[in-house]
């Protein structure tokens, strides 16, 4: 596909048109899509965070008017920018606003440190970085000046800086090294034409996990427009979402999964949300108390939880005082739920649970909200789209039977078929047809669901 970035693997194009007969990609930008959601929910809420309200009119407005202030400071088609933001309004702003303009985010969890930052910026040759001044007592712009200073690429640096907070910077600076420094809030002009662009695009880059190797650095997944929005409109379509529905988008542990961000911006997450019609609720901190506070607030509907925030809200409970009853649905990330937490959730949050296996990859698989109870608390269930394949082999990689472990092996429609420009680890992670190896065991049922029990090498978990 030629409207992929060179370093990219394209999906073959048997393949290519399959997607598009069944009517999963369907050629229309993620920004473009918002500019829809704009004009169709236009005075209904988008998003909240802490006192802030933002309707779907105003977040097409706000990403409208940053758009041309990037392209102000000198964006353009093509270039990539790191995006380093907690769970706030300025971070779907900024994503949608390099889409809109036609950058590619370079997204990356708000924990991470400069060995995965500067070498996500490396690989990618990113020219911007927008992330916090400071952050939890962390200095982020003193990291990209030191990721800038290595470097002839990144020489623009847009810092956020909290409603109230003092900015550094009244205006632009320059280091001596020509690196120029923004405050983010002065990244807007009145918005220009629109940019033709192609939904075969890579939208963003997400972050590989990094698992148990601390000394390892983040594989670069690109993600088009098609798949994600593809992936973002199934799952939701899978949980019922519909414009009442309320989101609670609450970081994972650290928010240093990869996978997890990945849950809550398009498992159905913020996207899924949005293109119903919905409220997105950000939250920064996913703390027992402030959390189960805001469902009440704000009529919470649905949220997603990685294991351990899911165990600290159950343990939490009884010291918490929350109205709860408007929840309907948790989502469960990971293979590490074990089922007595997941027995938990249902009688304890007054909601359903479902299981879900993501990864920023692509392979996704979820238990159906009308599942058997015991499907629900002991599998992560089936893989979202009727296109998805999947594969369990041994390690001479060969299919194992049913009920049988093997590694778990994926292809399809939102699961790209390389990392970014990485020949040597895609030769071991992707097999010659196209399958990604996610390095993950599983077993499937006699009714297809799939336990995922641990990764490839580790002992196996209980089941």
């Amino acid at each position: 596909m030629a409207s992929m970035l060179d370093g990219c693997t394209p999906w073959p194009d048997e393949f290519v048109d399959r997607y598009w007969s069944a009517g999963h990609w369907r050629g229309i930008t993620l920004d473009n899509l918002l500019r829809g959601w704009g004009l169709q929910h236009g005075p209904r809420t988008a998003l909240v965070h802490d006192g802030t309200r933002i309707t779907y009119a105003n977040l097409n407005r706000r990403v409208d008017r940053m758009a041309a202030g990037f392209r102000l400071r000198g964006l353009r088609p093509g270039q990539r920018v790191v995006v380093q933001l907690p769970n706030v309004p300025e971070f779907v702003v900024t994503v949608f606003a390099l889409m809109r303009v036609g950058a590619v985010p370079v997204i990356c969890p708000v924990s991470h440190r400069a060995p995965e930052v500067s070498h996500a910026a490396r690989v990618t040759q990113a020219v911007g970085y927008v992330g916090p001044s400071t952050y939890q007592g962390f200095d982020h712009t003193a990291m990209a000046a030191d990721i800038a200073a290595q470097g002839p690429f990144l020489r623009r640096v847009f810092t956020f800086e909290a409603p109230g907070a003092a900015s550094p910077y009244g205006g632009m600076t320059t280091d001596p090294s020509g690196c120029h420094y923004f405050p983010l809030d002065s990244v807007d002009s009145p918005p220009g034409p629109a940019l033709a662009q192609s939904a075969g695009q890579v939208a963003f880059f997400l972050l590989s996990d990094l698992s148990d190797d601390a000394t390892a650095v983040p594989e670069l997944i690109a993600r088009t427009h098609d798949d994600y929005a593809y992936q973002a409109r199934a799952a939701a379509e899978l949980v019922s979402l519909t414009e009442n529905d309320v989101y609670l988008a609450a970081p994972p542990a650290g928010f240093n999964l990869t996978a997890g961000f990945n849950l809550i911006f398009g498992c159905p997450g913020i996207v899924g949300t949005l293109s119903v019609g919905g409220t997105v609720v950000l939250v920064e901190n996913a703390e027992p108390a402030p959390s189960l506070s805001v469902i009440g607030q704000e009529r919470v509907t649905v949220t997603s939880l990685v294991p351990a925030v899911a165990r600290l809200w159950l343990d939490a409970l009884p010291t918490v005082e929350a109205d709860l009853s408007s929840l309907r649905l948790v989502q469960l990330c990971g293979a590490s739920m074990d089922r007595a937490t997941a027995a938990r959730v249902g009688p304890e949050l007054g909601c359903h649970p479902q299981q879900v296996f993501a990864m920023a990859e692509g392979p996704l698989a979820l238990t159906r909200p009308a599942g058997p109870d015991e499907t629900v608390l002991t599998t992560q269930g089936r893989p979202l789209s009727p296109d998805d394949e999947i594969r369990l082999v041994d390690a001479d990689g060969k299919d194992v039977p049913d009920g049988e472990p093997g590694e778990l092996l994926a292809r399809g429609p939102y699961t790209p078929r390389g990392y970014y420009r990485a020949p040597d680890r895609n030769a071991r992670s992707f097999t010659t047809d196209g399958y990604f190896r996610t390095g993950f065991l599983a077993r499937r049922t006699p009714d297809g669901d799939l336990m995922v029990t641990g990764r490839v090498g580790a002992a196996e978990a209980t089941a």
